[in-house]
């Protein structure tokens, strides 16, 4: 599994189209829905605002009133095809005036996250666990030698 560490952002036009590709480090649902919000008010007078998401146990696509199959589908495919998880894939399009077709519209949806993804600096995920230990600072030695078969990725010191 992979993920992306940075949101990051495309813009291209097909056809007068104007596609407009966001991707997105997520980790739950609430998240998912702000950033929806706040992306339809921003673009309130786009045509279409199509996306898909992966989370670790879910993952959704929408197409948003584009023929059925042919933005959402094709968003989630290039999500899949990367192993990416955690991530939110958003494509803003803006109606040029000439219809595309099944086909152009699959290919434009997931080139356009293609290419914002090229730009994304990707991260493979690891399994772990997040711990808290808290001990006094004259136990150090005894839980270095504890957890001496461990990958302890970070460690910190208070008082």
């Amino acid at each position: 599994m992979k993920t992306i560490l940075n949101n990051e952002t495309y813009e291209f036009i097909i056809n007068k189209s104007k596609f407009i590709g966001y991707l997105y480090k997520v980790s739950n649902q609430d998240e998912i829905n702000n950033i929806l919000k706040k992306l339809k008010d921003k673009y309130h007078d786009a045509t279409h605002i199509c996306y898909a998401y992966s989370l670790l146990n879910t993952k959704k696509a929408s197409d948003d009133g584009e023929p059925t199959g042919t933005a959402g589908l094709p968003i989630l495919e290039v999500l899949n095809k990367n192993d990416l998880v955690n991530v939110l894939a958003v494509v803003i399009r803006y109606f040029g005036g000439i219809k595309l077709g099944s086909g152009g519209l699959i290919r434009a949806y997931s080139n356009t996250i293609r290419n914002t993804l090229e730009k994304a600096e990707i991260k493979e995920l690891k399994k772990g666990y997040l711990i808290k230990i808290t001990f006094d600072y004259s136990k150090n030695n005894l839980i270095n030698n504890l957890l001496d078969n461990y990958d302890v990725i970070e460690k910190e010191f208070n008082e």
